[in-house]
């Protein structure tokens, strides 16, 4: 795709397990990660997605305010990637005491099997 003056190329990314998304889009220069997301027509294909509340990023980096804009601030450069991300199932804390106590349990199993 080549790019019209005055616009860039960009893409938009979604992935659920079982399925994935990359829109290849042109787009304004000076238009938000957020403008993007909302042009690419991903929200049609994907309305589990809830845009108000979903963490948006640039190539695995979120746009969150502190590191980088929010995704309403970030401008997008050329060859860019928006990423929609999933809300986790678990809280990551949560997986490692999950695991640990699977391990507890395993291991006294093991000494009473003795």
């Amino acid at each position: 795709m080549s790019s019209e003056p005055g616009m860039i190329e960009v893409e938009v990314a979604f992935a659920l397990p079982h399925e994935q998304r990359i829109i290849a889009l042109q787009v304004a220069q000076g238009t938000s990660a957020l403008e993007a997301v909302q042009q690419s027509g991903i929200l049609g294909h994907f309305p589990i997605i809830d845009i108000d509340a979903a963490a948006i990023g640039i190539f695995s980096r979120v746009l969150d305010g502190k590191s980088m804009p929010l995704p309403g601030d970030y401008v997008l450069q050329p060859r860019d990637r928006v990423e929609i991300y999933r809300p986790l199932q678990l809280d990551p804390k949560q997986v490692r005491l999950l695991r640990a106590a699977r391990t507890k349990k395993a291991r006294q199993s093991q000494k009473s099997g003795r």
